[in-house]
């Protein structure tokens, strides 16, 4: 399904969120602190945006994606940019292809949805960084308030479908897309999950009135996931 958008996928993030992606993104790579020369990892990188801000910030960023038709765009938005310092490669998010305790950054923005196991991706996060190491994760959430709530979700179910599916001319994509929104969990939930699988210092912030979140945690002091 993936494979089958990636041509389009750029276009559609931008236009279905009203460029407010990009400031999401920036938002979540204020809380990596200083990356320079640090070794990040950009899981479910997609077509590269992250991983490429990440590299752009001074970082040795690493981005590995299941998809390859979405790894050939971030390629491509690399060889743009041949001063940053960001390398692809094809893997699961579940198993990714990362030295155990090398990283010191690892970052998910609107992947960690699509993986098959989301607390064993959340310990590959934890194996591969190093003690101390943070984990930063973007996703789409349902606002507080009623109105709001309401109001995203016929955006979501109605509205955001119906585009997707135009210029996409993908029917599957743009509707799998709501329903795995709704059926994420809220902020809280995954903040306890992520305790309990050892993870430290975790915490969350909304954005834009709740419509997206980042999550902030770091690996234990001393102790190697």
């Amino acid at each position: 399904m993936f494979g089958r958008i990636a041509a389009r996928y750029d276009l559609l993030n931008h236009l279905l969120s009203l460029g407010v992606d990009r400031r999401w993104r920036r938002s979540m790579l204020e809380c990596a602190g200083d990356l320079r020369g640090r070794l990040a990892v950009d899981a479910c990188c997609g077509t590269g945006d992250v991983t490429l801000a990440l590299a752009r910030a001074g970082a040795r960023a690493v981005g590995v994606d299941f998809t390859p038709q979405m790894l050939a765009r971030a390629r491509e938005k690399g060889l743009r940019s041949p001063a940053t310092r960001a390398v692809f490669a094809q893997g699961d998010a579940l198993c990714l292809p990362v030295r155990t305790g090398s990283a010191d950054v690892c970052t998910v923005a609107f992947g960690i949805r699509n993986v098959a196991d989301r607390e064993q991706a959340l310990r590959e996060m934890m194996r591969v960084l190093r003690p101390g190491g943070r984990v930063l994760l973007l996703e789409f959430t349902m606002p507080p308030g009623r109105i709001l709530r309401a109001l995203y979700r016929a955006y979501f179910v109605i509205v955001l479908p119906a585009i997707g599916r135009c210029i996409s001319r993908d029917r599957d994509a743009y509707s799998y897309l709501p329903r795995s929104v709704l059926g994420w969990p809220a902020p809280s939930e995954l903040e306890r999950e992520m305790r309990s699988i050892g993870l430290e210092e975790c915490t969350h912030r909304l954005l834009s009135r709740g419509i997206a979140c980042v999550h902030s945690a770091r690996t234990p002091e001393g102790v190697s996931a």
